[in-house]
């Protein structure tokens, strides 16, 4: 009897462990996956060691052996780990997956799965999703990624505040009620908390950020420019925001007076001219008590920066936006159609886009960088997150270009790195995640090429360098991502990708941005 309960009890083990090989694309976990002979970048901030032979069970980082001279001499020699499954990682790297604090999901007839494989296909074992099809949407959506029932990164939604509680707008408001408000979220699965339509009032913003914190979650703010007067980027550090998105009210903390100079017919609900407007604020802030003061009080406070400078790249040169070379192969004709140049639709508001807009963003994005730079510096926090599936920052893609444009702030590359890993771990307070570590989880990357060298290494299709016989050839690119300890072939989810983007271009018409350049029969 005895017998047969541990054949039982081993068979259940193994099932646990049952490989899952979403058909084709990815297999595992394994009870044992050993990737060899790997270079390691940390995550922390430190440059590479090794090479080490990594050892996972199941989704954890169980053992991580030492393989290089000195090790070796000291231990004498090393028994090699063999396993269900065996990566050969010698002259590869090993980086913790990528954790974007903040992307979109935009809406049907775009698949879900477009996303997802773009996403991990460019290292991103972790999202946090807006909530564009719905709240129980993005929930459902978490709980199957978490379970390993579909190929996704995990997933951790946005919920607006009050979100499921059945709270009208007047208790919503009411600052006394944001710990009941608060309780009520975070029994229905709340973790992130998007506190953007609460700088009206700080006394209210300051609760729910307190509350928010008391149950284990986060806040994440975008500082609409239509309350700045109230709540700038400074007031939100003091009040316990957990992480400013993007760039508002940077430049209005640094103002000589307490509102930028907003013309007479301003409406903020007009995006041609919100855009426009927000660019050039920072022509109007006080650059020295930029620099200084704020920097040094967003230190301070401890918040974290999420700037997302990506999607706002079109808004420096619009025509680069329009003409990357991924659009006809992998960006989804729904995206093509919404960046527009439409007025219906967010974020394409790129019609009578002027050589003087993009003077005041080019100007914009080089104090912000400055910023960035400084605050960095003095210890403060830099997140990773792309806003992505808006303004033809096309996801998966857009996260390597983030990743480019904050080495652009002069931030080192392991310091970029590592704000799209441990820093953003730590900003989600998911402490298992964000380092290449024994106990941690295996969510990780392997690189053909070092990152450190060139971040193009990241794009699927790697970068173009020069070979011994004088060729131009495509090097690097991820071979695999590992989430949750399964195994991804990335060249396989790339082809997925290829296959929905040509679907969706089947009978569509040249947009206005692309009428001039048609070539006709």
């Amino acid at each position: 009897m005895k017998n047969l309960f541990l054949i039982i009890f081993l068979l259940l083990l193994n099932k646990s462990f049952s490989q899952n090989n979403f058909n084709g694309l990815a297999e595992g976990p394994f009870k044992k996956l050993v990737i060899r002979e790997v270079m390691v970048i940390p995550g922390h901030g430190g440059p590479p060691v090794g090479p080490y032979d990594i050892i996972i069970e199941g989704n954890l980082i169980a053992k991580m052996v030492a393989l290089d001279a000195i090790s070796l001499k000291s231990k004498g020699q090393v028994e090699r780990e063999s396993g269900d499954k065996i990566i050969d990682g010698r002259g590869k790297y090993v980086m913790p997956g990528m954790i974007d604090l903040h992307m979109h999901l935009r809406t049907d007839p775009m698949p879900l799965e477009y996303i997802y494989y773009l996403k991990l296909a460019h290292g991103v074992t972790s999202m946090v999703p807006a909530a564009d099809r719905g709240l129980q949407n993005g929930l459902d959506e978490a709980e199957k990624s978490k379970k390993n029932k579909i190929l996704a990164p995990r997933l951790y939604p946005i919920w607006s505040y009050g979100a499921m509680t059945g709270y009208d707008k007047i208790y919503l408001d009411n600052y006394k009620n944001v710990k009941n408000v608060i309780e009520k979220m975070f029994q229905k699965g709340a973790h992130v908390v998007n506190v953007g339509n609460l700088g009206w009032n700080q006394k209210l913003l300051g609760e729910v950020c307190r509350e928010v914190k008391k149950q284990g979650g986060i806040t994440t703010y975008h500082i609409p420019p239509s309350t700045t007067a109230i709540t700038k980027a400074v007031d939100a550090a003091r009040l316990g925001v957990t992480m400013i998105e993007h760039h508002y009210a940077y430049a209005e903390s640094a103002l000589d007076r307490n509102v930028q100079n907003f013309k007479p017919t301003y409406n903020y609900n007009d995006e041609n001219e919100r855009f426009r407007q927000a660019g050039a604020v920072w022509s109007e802030a006080n650059k020295k008590k930029l620099l200084n003061e704020v920097a040094d009080s967003l230190v301070k406070y401890g918040v974290t920066m999420l700037p997302t400078r990506v999607v706002y790249e079109a808004n420096r040169d619009i025509l680069r936006a329009q003409s990357l070379p991924w659009h006809e192969k992998y960006t989804h004709q729904l995206l093509i159609e919404r960046n527009g140049p439409d007025p219906n639709f967010h974020g394409a508001y790129h019609y009578d886009w002027t050589h003087d807009d993009e003077y005041y963003w080019t100007y914009a994005f080089d104090l912000w960088g400055d910023l960035i730079f400084e605050f960095n510096k003095k210890g403060g926090r830099v997140s990773y997150g792309t806003d992505d599936s808006y303004i033809f920052a096309t996801p998966g893609f857009s996260n390597i270009r983030e990743l480019q444009l904050l080495r652009e702030t002069g931030m080192h590359t392991l310091e970029v790195l590592k704000s799209a890993t441990y820093n953003s771990a730590i900003t989600l307070r998911e402490p298992k995640l964000g380092l290449v570590r024994q106990g941690y989880i295996a969510d990780l990357v392997i690189v053909n090429e070092s990152p450190l060298y060139n971040l193009r290494n990241l794009y699927s299709f790697g970068a173009l360098k020069i070979n011994k016989d004088g060729e131009m050839v495509r090097r690097g690119g991820i071979l695999h991502t590992i989430k949750d300890g399964i195994v991804i072939d990335n060249e396989k989810i790339m082809k997925e990708v290829e296959k929905m983007v040509k679907l969706s271009k089947n009978s569509t018409s040249p947009s206005a941005m692309d009428m001039p350049f048609i070539i006709e029969d």
